[in-house]
């Protein structure tokens, strides 16, 4: 009995120790590895910023220079965004050029694509870059650059080129060519950056950063 106990006490802390030289194996190669991970998500983030305005462009840090999405905004246009996604701008002599904003489409044929939407400053489209989705390989997956250049259509149009109304595929009217045999994914992309659009428009004193002038006053003093 003795030798049974004695047996199982061994077993307990020879599991117990593994478990423990496991976890500090664990939490030191996460610490290894945290900053380089860190660093290639940044790296990252910086080659799809560049996609949309190129180096030499701009003359600020643009992965640094950011504005958080907060209260001021009519966030629900932008779709349902990460808490730390952030609004990037592209600088010129401390004049911003180009406003690139987070976008999400909800409605993919699989899941939430998520974009990047380019908007420069006198409303034009800079690009959009698909930076995560799930769509059809082969069918959907089309709004990728690396799949087609269907997404360099929204080049330099706007809310008036073409017309507000016509921002939907040719399916449903609108000016933009949707995929043979796959209309639901671009449907949500066009839908997506006409949103992005809307919210630069709604808020481009503070995405410029520019100064609203002061109503006069009237003789009441109001």
């Amino acid at each position: 009995m003795n030798d049974l106990l004695q047996s199982i006490r061994r077993n307990a802390i020879g599991l117990g120790l593994f478990a423990l030289v496991t976890a500090g194996a664990i939490a030191v190669a996460k610490v290894a590895t945290s900053e380089r991970i860190e660093r290639n998500i940044e790296m990252a983030q910086a080659r799809a910023l560049n996609e949309i305005v190129a180096v030499g462009s701009y003359n600020n840090d643009l992965l640094n220079d950011t504005l958080a999405i907060d209260q001021r905004f009519n966030q629900q246009l932008l779709g349902p965004l990460k808490a730390s996604d952030k609004i990037h701008l592209a600088r010129r002599d401390g004049e911003v050029s180009t406003v690139i904003l987070p976008v999400v489409a909800p409605d993919g044929y699989t899941m939430e694509i998520r974009l990047l939407v380019g908007i420069h400053a006198d409303g034009s489209i800079a690009g959009v870059r698909i930076t995560e989705h799930r769509e059809t390989p082969g069918l959907g997956d089309k709004i990728d650059l690396k799949k087609s250049p269907w997404v360099l259509e929204f080049n330099g149009k706007s809310l008036s080129n073409p017309a507000e109304e016509r921002w939907a595929v040719k399916k449903d009217g609108g000016d933009f060519d949707q995929f043979t045999g796959a209309t639901i994914t671009p449907r949500a992309v066009v839908k997506a950056v006409k949103h992005a659009q809307l919210f630069f428009r709604q808020h481009q004193n503070i995405l410029l950063n520019r100064q609203v002038a002061k109503q006069p006053a009237t003789a009441t003093g109001e």
